[in-house]
């Protein structure tokens, strides 16, 4: 087992379902026909109902219900329901295998967490919250790679994290010699993710130089504000240490900081009751 086995093993993952791999490849154009992208979305009745689920929850606070994907675009805009039928959709590509001892819902819960708190520090950011949820919530997907494709060697990982006190990305490069971001920033590619979004997967335990705010700036404290809080209800949670440079780049004071926080907080139950598989 190397890092080149893992990176194939990448390779050979499904694609995400075609209409996804459409509004993807959308995310840098400005003339969009939402009603084709609608109508191919409604062909697909699971990814359509969650969709709207999550359209129709306290998460968006809606004056009125929503009932079709056009509405939806209407109401919410195209980038909001793009980046909910991607999340569905990601949510929705890796299941659990029986007697698979991994922790799938604090997994989930995490990474719901760091999206939520990604999308909550976007705007303070200049950036866009509904790019920032969807990195946030792929950060630690090459985590969900390495426990799945490899499952009883993911557990040396678990091994190892108890017998050095350590945190998962050093466990993981001792057993497989590859860490979750790299495998993440694979799978980002595999799934043409636009090379932002690549880049804040791979970066996201790399503390950022000084200067303004990017995606990565914002994942990288939005993952270290998620374990801050402790959402993922994990016993062994540990919380890196936030970067000068990026508390700087940020510029938060410390009531917009309480408020990130608490918003976040908000938000992370409504998200997870719809996301979580």
């Amino acid at each position: 087992m190397n890092a080149d086995d893992i990176i194939k093993a990448v390779r050979d993952l499904p694609s995400l379902p075609a209409v996804v791999n459409e509004l993807l490849a959308s995310m840098d154009q400005d003339d969009i026909d939402t009603h084709a992208l609608a109508a191919k979305i409604t062909l697909d009745q699971a990814l359509t109902a969650k969709t709207l689920r999550l359209a129709n929850s306290s998460f968006y606070g809606m004056p009125s219900k929503v009932t079709s994907i056009q509405q939806a675009i209407s109401v919410l805009g195209f980038h909001a329901i793009r980046t909910l039928v991607t999340a569905c959709s990601v949510t929705d590509s890796f299941k659990p295998a029986p007697g698979n001892q991994f922790d799938f819902p604090a997994f989930w819960r995490h990474s719901i967490a760091s999206a939520v708190c990604a999308r909550v520090l976007a705007p303070h950011a200049r950036l866009n919250p509904d790019t920032a949820f969807t990195a946030g919530l792929l950060h630690d997907l090459g985590t969900l790679v390495l426990a799945t494709r490899f499952p009883d060697d993911y557990r040396r990982v678990h091994d190892h994290r108890r017998q050095h006190d350590c945190t998962a990305a050093p466990a993981q490069l001792a057993v497989f010699g590859i860490d979750h971001a790299s495998v993440g920033s694979a799978l980002a590619r595999h799934w043409k993710f636009p090379a932002p979004i690549q880049a804040a997967v791979a970066d996201h335990h790399l503390a950022p130089e000084a200067g303004p705010a990017t995606l990565s700036t914002v994942i990288y404290a939005a993952n270290i504000l998620a374990h801050a809080l402790d959402l993922s209800d994990q016993e062994d949670d540990q919380v890196p240490p936030l970067a000068l440079a990026a508390w700087q780049a940020l510029g938060l004071s410390d009531a917009a900081w309480a408020g990130v926080f608490a918003e976040t907080e908000q938000l992370f139950d409504t998200m997870c009751q719809m996301l979580t598989p």
